[in-house]
């Protein structure tokens, strides 16, 4: 049976004249696309621009909430109270089902940005607070979490429907989590590596760390970082690599 992978990347991360990244050309790559809500980064504008892109693409289209923090792009830690980090979720799943209709098409998923997702890696209580304000607005959404971590117990815990993710163009820690960008090695940018990195996980069943423990985990997705610039080529490379391998991209049920 051949295995088979979702290639996912987060975008509509401009705001205003601004662009960051090129959507365009990722949406022709990967089969779901993580789209900026507005706090982290986006606008109404760009929200509406990329989901239609991604409705033509016949691309997934998940909201990628963060914190309210433009300056630092969502990835400085903010302390905030359980119920402030459910409110602050709710609101930008809602404008993303929003704005998606507005496009003609269907939110299927939800993925932490940034800080926020670091943070619920780490803290289940972080993770719950968000997990189940998302499942009150929409108990169908499918959580894309960091396999292997809290995320994930809190997404088995609640009942929802849920997805494993991998990142190719970050290394990992003995606890399954991302290492910190200011560390060296934190941030991958071999393209050939990376494809064969995520080979590895993908047939081990497992994440690798720098160090080179395997954790199993489910590998239901893989993200290359939208932002990063050399993610078209960095995805491009990966996509051919897995189906060279033999490893179908396919969209998350």
């Amino acid at each position: 049976m051949m295995m088979r992978v979702d290639l996912n990347s987060d975008m509509g991360e401009g705001f205003g004249p601004w662009q960051m990244g090129d959507d365009a050309a990722l949406l022709q790559i990967v089969t779901s696309a993580n789209i900026a809500c507005g706090f982290h980064a986006g606008d109404p504008d760009v929200m509406a621009r990329t989901m239609r892109r991604a409705a033509r693409a016949g691309v997934g289209i998940g909201a990628h909430p963060g914190f309210a923090d433009l300056q630092g792009f969502g990835r400085r830690r903010l302390k905030m109270s359980a119920e402030d980090l459910g409110n602050m979720v709710a609101y930008q799943l809602g404008a993303a089902q929003g704005m998606a209709r507005l496009a003609g098409a269907e939110l299927r998923h939800l993925k932490l940005h940034g800080a926020l997702s670091n943070m619920a890696s780490e803290d289940a209580e972080i993770a719950r607070a968000c997990y189940r304000a998302a499942l009150q607005v929409d108990p169908a959404i499918i959580l894309v979490v960091m396999a292997a971590t809290p995320m994930q117990a809190v997404a088995e815990e609640l009942g929802a429907s849920w997805a494993g993710e991998i990142f190719a163009d970050r290394a990992y820690d003995e606890n399954a989590r991302l290492l910190d960008r200011g560390r060296p090695g934190a941030v991958l940018h071999d393209a050939a590596e990376a494809g064969r990195r995520i080979e590895a996980m993908i047939r081990a069943g497992a994440i690798i760390t720098a160090g080179g423990q395997h954790i199993p985990a489910r590998i239901d997705t893989v993200c290359v970082h939208g932002d990063n610039p050399d993610a078209v080529s960095m995805a491009a490379a990966l996509r051919d690599h897995l189906n060279r391998a033999g490893i179908a991209l396919q969209r998350f049920d």
